[in-house]
């Protein structure tokens, strides 16, 4: 057998998008050059990779098992190009690290210091919900992943970040008296929720049910930033993570609304799967992360304390 890295490279594409056109767009190929390197990997075996079902490609049972070899492969050769970097004195390659939504509040100031110095490396960052992080982990998709909640069902490593509070907040129209108010006042606001889903939802719906809280439920929005537009439109009120309303807050956009056993606390995390092989990139990553995290919460996120 004679095939090449680049062919399994177009296969692995193809494979992943279920679909010649585009897998062309992705790799910056034409169709006829997507289409040539697939067959002329096809040829070398007598079992088909792939079949067209209307006007659907899928891949077979055992072009799945081409993919995962295929996979293992690609990621040794990355691995051999890593490593020859690293010998140099240089890091190269993509950092690749999902994070929930909220998030993105954090996750650049974790970042900027260690992109900064290394600029031989590209970062991809994904900002997405709970589930399709835990997902990219799971499918070993990603280097890292950031959450406030640790899943359940995979075995992890981790690096606790910092503290993340969430307190219940809604605009100025209402004036609050000062002191603690009773958790009987959830009688009285109309919540905002974030989608099933969220992290942040978990938490909320975790503490609900824990407190036996007389929740109305008023809508349902699938991002942060949406949540916090609603309640800035008067719509609702909701329980947010404090990291991502600090200009709100100080702009006196948004109040806090103090209530007995808030702030709810949790801690993000930066996790990885148990037993993963990293990159020389990753784990020079990873190496920052842990001698540089103090020093990055102390001038970063110094206003967080006082809340």
């Amino acid at each position: 057998m004679h095939y090449t890295l680049h062919q399994l490279q177009v296969f692995l594409k193809v494979a992943q998008l279920k679909s010649i056109t585009k897998a062309a767009e992705e790799l910056h190929m034409t169709q006829p050059a997507v289409s040539i390197q697939i067959k002329n990997l096809q040829d070398q075996f007598d079992i088909p990779l792939t079949e067209v079902v209307g006007r659907q490609l899928y891949v077979t049972d055992f072009g799945k098992e081409i993919v995962e070899m295929a996979e293992r492969i690609i990621n040794e050769v990355y691995a051999i190009n890593y490593k020859t970097m690293a010998y140099k004195g240089h890091l190269s390659g993509k950092l690749k690290i999902s994070s929930v939504s909220t998030g993105k509040y954090i996750i650049p100031y974790f970042l900027s210091g260690f992109i900064k110095k290394q600029e031989g490396i590209e970062l991809l960052l994904d900002v997405t919900n709970k589930s399709k992080v835990i997902n990219s982990l799971e499918n070993n998709e990603v280097d890292f992943a950031l959450v406030s909640v640790l899943p359940e069902k995979l075995q992890i490593e981790k690096v606790d970040l910092m503290p993340n509070k969430l307190y219940v907040v809604g605009n100025m129209e209402t004036k609050f008296k000062k002191g603690l108010y009773d958790k009987k006042i959830f009688d009285e606001l109309p919540m905002i929720f974030r989608e099933e889903g969220s992290g942040t939802r978990v938490v909320m719906e975790k503490f609900i049910a824990r407190n036996k809280l007389p929740i109305h439920k008023k809508m349902e929005l699938t991002s942060n930033e949406a949540v916090k537009q609603a309640v800035l439109a008067g719509l609702g009120y909701s329980i947010m993570p404090i990291i991502g309303i600090k200009n709100e807050l100080l702009n006196k956009d948004l109040q806090i609304v103090n209530i007995k056993d808030f702030p709810i606390k949790t801690t993000w995390h930066l996790i990885w799967l148990k037993n993963k092989k990293h990159s020389p990139l990753a784990e020079a990553y990873l190496k920052y992360i842990k001698s540089e995290k103090e020093k990055i919460i102390k001038e970063k996120f110094e206003w967080f304390e006082k809340y």
